[in-house]
């Protein structure tokens, strides 16, 4: 790794941070970036907006190329993954007796807002991820002809477990059923391929595993299914002729832009910019091998310490970056509050330890983590 890029992340030397499944520490490209733009309003207003639609059009590049995605007009600028989710579960046609399938391992934000769907109708089956021979297959068992929609997060937020999302792709395209993927636990961590999956709709914040910043996030929608939402927003940038304000006609933009309705966070995408120039600078083929090793050492660690478990899956293409784990002589709440306290952070969830180091995270640290751990008692 190029040491450019490890010197991007001083953090202080007491500090043990594994929690980029959580909320990650900025680069300091991306602090830079944010005071820099803090400088231009305070001394000189919006003298130079139009640099500022040139940064927001970069990023939306960035975001193609991350995802993969055909075109940049693939892709919206939202608040967060559940403003996205949202703008699909109300976006779509739903008629009584519709459902909806997705597991019993999704964050909040990809369980509530189908859940509320209720009131049309719509029912939201929860696949069981450890029944069947494998996750995907657990999913498929509960799809019948009246499933309009298939939802999953890539990468499960608790367990770690990494969806094979190809193989789910393939599936809803082959029963021409709408796939959705909330993917905040992959981006940037691992690489991602919107195309390869056959997503319809892809979702994620960018303040996880892209290292940006909260209150803003990437939505791609592929154009034949982004036709089949109906907006519930409305204002001047979701237009065609945005910035012709005398006009008074107006018909929705054909891009993705016509799920941003209003004047968009300029500060939240110089930041977000910033730190996808440093993902992508460094490859994410790079990122995600050194993701993927050190969840690998987090294994090994784990299974010849006595008194541990995993709780993440170790098989082949079923891990990311997150491992959680357990102790099998200890509370577990106890021990994430020691953790806590000697200043490893990490996060609680589960019912266990979980932990997330990046790609930049020194194996010392992790070592550190994880014999202060065993000491605990």
């Amino acid at each position: 790794m190029n040491e450019s890029i490890l010197k991007e992340f001083p953090l202080h030397n007491g500090l043990i941070y594994l929690n980029h499944a959580g909320v990650s520490p900025w680069p300091e490209r991306t602090s830079q970036a944010v005071r820099t733009f803090a400088e231009e309003n305070m001394l000189q207003g919006s003298l130079f907006y139009p640099e500022w639609v040139k940064r927001e059009t970069t990023l939306r590049i960035q975001a193609r190329e991350l995802l993969n995605a055909p075109s940049k007009d693939d892709i919206a600028l939202l608040k967060n993954t559940s403003e996205a989710l949202s703008v699909v579960a109300y976006g779509l046609d739903w008629k009584g007796g519709d459902n909806v399938v997705s597991s019993d391992q999704e964050f909040p934000s990809n369980r509530i807002v189908w859940e509320s769907l209720s009131q049309k109708g719509v029912e939201f089956r929860q696949a069981h991820l450890e029944s069947g021979s494998s996750p995907e297959d657990a999913l498929f068992a509960l799809v019948d002809s009246r499933t309009r929609l298939l939802t999953v997060s890539s990468v499960q937020y608790s367990t770690g477990l990494r969806m094979n999302v190809e193989r789910i792709g393939e599936f809803c395209r082959k029963k021409d059923i709408l796939f959705c993927i909330d993917a905040i636990q992959s981006l940037g961590a691992v690489h991602f391929d919107v195309q390869a999956c056959h997503a319809d709709f892809v979702m994620a914040d960018g303040h996880k595993w892209m290292l940006g910043p909260e209150g803003i996030a990437l939505f791609y929608s592929r154009p034949e299914a982004r036709d089949r939402l109906q907006l519930k927003q409305f204002g001047w940038h979701m237009v065609e002729a945005m910035g012709d304000f005398d006009r008074r006609g107006w018909s929705a933009a054909r891009t993705a832009r016509r799920f941003e309705c209003g004047s968009p966070n300029m500060l939240g995408i110089h930041a977000l910019s910033a730190s996808l120039s440093l993902l992508l600078e460094a490859g994410m083929k790079t990122i995600e091998q050194e993701v993927l090793s050190r969840t690998e050492h987090l294994f090994d660690r784990v299974s010849s310490s006595q008194g541990l478990e995993l709780i993440t899956s170790h098989g082949q293409g079923r891990y990311a970056g997150i491992v959680t784990l357990g102790s099998t002589t200890a509370d577990n709440a106890a021990l994430y509050e020691h953790l806590t306290r000697h200043h490893v952070v990490c996060a609680f969830r589960g019912g266990g330890i979980r932990l997330s180091p990046h790609f930049y995270t020194p194996l010392e640290k992790i070592d550190e983590a994880l014999d202060n751990l065993l000491r605990f008692r």
